[in-house]
C-alpha cells in the first residue's frame, strides 16, 4: 500500500514536471518573439533616463514637427502621447542645460532683464532628464497653442500679476489648469524634483529643478490626454505640419557661415552665434562666448535650421518689481530670416491667433520648407540687426 502511494506521488511530480516543462517550452518562445518585436527601446544605455531605439532599423517615418526619420517602432511610441513643451531656463548659472538637444522644436526669447529662455518641444524624441524647468510667459503660451488641442505645458509657476503678462491666469482662461498644464506647484515630487548636484557646482535654488519628459508623458496620460483627449480627438486634428526637405549636397553647400544673434546689447552673456559646420550641415550654438553644450550628452548643441522672428517688444506695466515682465506681439505678422544648408532666406511671418500656427513665407510668398531636423526659433526684438559673415 506504502509502495503504491509512492508510485502515484511520483507519477503525480512527474506528470507536473513534463507539463511545466512543455508550458515553459511553449510561451518563452511566444515570449522571446514578443521581445524581439516590441521591446524596441531600452534605458540602460545612458545615464539620463532616456529611451533608446534601435538605430540600425531603417527611417521611413517622418516626425510630424521638424521632418526627421525614425524607425516604425518609435513613430509607435511617439503616437502613444502628444507634443510636450517644457520651459527651461537660459540664466548662465544654469547651464549646461539637460535635453535640449533632444527637443524637435526650441522657441528662445527673453524671460526677464534681457534673460532668455526655452520653450522646448518633444514629442518624437524622448530627451529623459530636462532642465533646469523655470516659469511660464504669456508669449510662450501662444506658441506651445501651435501644437494641437491641449498639448501638455511643463513648468515651474509662471509670472501671475494680473494684467496682460499674466500667464497663470491666461492658462486657467484657456481651460488647460485642470487638463494639460504640468505646473510642478501642483504636481511636485516625483514627477518634478530637486537635484543640487546636476550642474556639478553649488547654484541657487531656483536652479535646481528637473524633471524627465516620460514622467511628464505619464502625468498627462493619467489625465487622459495620449494621442487622443478625453472626448476621442487626435491632438493633431487642428495641427498644421511645416514642410520639409532634405538637406542640400555637400557639393553645394558653402564653406563657413557666421549668424551672431544679440537679444540685448547691455547683456552679452545670452548673445549667440550660430557657426555653420559644412560636413554635417548644422549650426553649432555658441552662447555667451562659450560652446553651449547638452549636459545628457555633454555634446554641443547644433540645429539644422535657425529661424530669427523679428516681433515687437514691449513692457507689461503691470506693476511688477521693477516693470521686468516682457511682451512679444507673436500675434500678427513681421519680418523673419532663416539658415539652412548655409543659406540665408529673408521673408515674412504671419499669425492669426494663440492656437494659429506660424506660417513663413519668402519675399516671393512661396511657404518656406525647413531642412529635415531641429528646428529653433529666436524670437528678437524687431528694432534688433543680426550680423552674417
Amino acid at each position: 500500500m506504502k509502495n503504491n502511494k509512492i508510485l502515484i506521488i511520483l507519477s503525480a511530480v512527474g506528470l507536473y514536471l513534463l507539463s511545466t516543462g512543455i508550458s515553459y517550452a511553449l510561451f518563452s518562445n511566444i515570449g522571446g518573439k514578443t521581445d524581439s518585436v516590441e521591446t524596441t527601446a531600452t534605458k540602460d544605455t545612458n545615464d539620463y533616463e532616456a529611451l533608446d531605439f534601435d538605430s540600425s532599423k531603417p527611417r521611413t517615418e517622418e516626425c510630424p514637427l521638424n521632418g526627421i526619420k525614425y524607425s516604425k517602432d518609435q513613430k509607435k511610441w511617439w503616437e502613444t502621447h502628444r507634443p510636450l513643451g517644457v520651459m527651461i531656463e537660459n540664466s548662465t548659472d544654469a547651464r549646461p542645460q539637460s535635453g535640449l538637444s533632444f527637443a524637435d522644436v526650441i522657441y528662445e526669447a527673453i524671460a526677464e532683464g534681457g534673460i532668455t529662455r526655452f520653450l522646448s518641444v518633444y514629442y518624437c524624441q524622448d530627451a529623459g532628464i530636462v532642465g533646469p524647468v523655470r516659469s511660464a510667459r504669456t508669449y510662450f503660451l501662444d506658441f506651445i497653442s501651435e501644437y494641437g488641442a491641449y498639448p501638455l505645458y511643463a513648468h515651474v509657476g509662471g509670472a501671475n500679476t494680473p494684467g496682460p503678462a499674466d500667464a497663470l491666469g491666461q492658462i486657467i482662461d484657456y481651460g488647460w489648469n485642470v487638463y494639460n498644464d504640468l505646473n510642478q506647484f501642483s504636481i511636485g515630487f516625483p514627477t518634478f524634483r530637486r537635484d543640487d548636484s546636476r550642474l556639478g557646482r553649488s547654484v541657487a535654488t531656483e536652479h535646481t529643478m528637473y524633471s524627465t519628459t516620460s514622467k511628464l508623458w505619464e502625468v498627462g496620460k493619467e489625465r487622459g490626454l495620449t494621442n487622443e483627449d478625453r472626448e476621442g480627438d487626435m491632438w493633431d486634428d487642428t495641427f498644421v505640419k511645416y514642410s520639409f526637405k532634405d538637406e542640400a549636397p555637400i557639393a553645394d553647400r558653402p564653406e563657413t557661415q557666421k549668424v551672431m544673434v544679440t537679444f540685448w546689447d547691455s547683456q552679452p552673456n545670452y548673445s549667440v552665434v550660430w557657426n555653420y559646420d559644412k560636413a554635417a550641415n548644422v549650426y553649432k550654438r555658441v552662447n555667451g562666448g562659450s560652446a553651449h553644450v547638452d549636459n545628457n550628452t555633454k555634446k554641443q548643441l547644433a540645429t539644422k535650421n535657425v529661424v530669427i522672428l523679428y516681433m515687437r517688444e514691449s513692457r507689461a506695466n503691470d506693476g511688477y518689481e521693477g516693470n521686468l515682465h516682457e511682451l512679444f506681439g507673436t500675434k500678427g505678422s513681421g519680418n523673419v530670416v532663416i539658415f539652412q544648408n548655409g543659406e540665408e532666406i529673408k521673408g515674412k511671418w504671419k499669425k492669426i491667433d494663440r492656437e494659429g500656427r506660424t506660417e513663413l513665407t519668402d519675399l516671393k510668398g512661396n511657404e518656406i520648407e525647413f531642412v529635415r531636423g531641429q528646428i529653433w526659433f529666436q524670437i528678437v526684438p524687431n528694432t534688433n540687426t543680426i550680423d552674417v559673415q
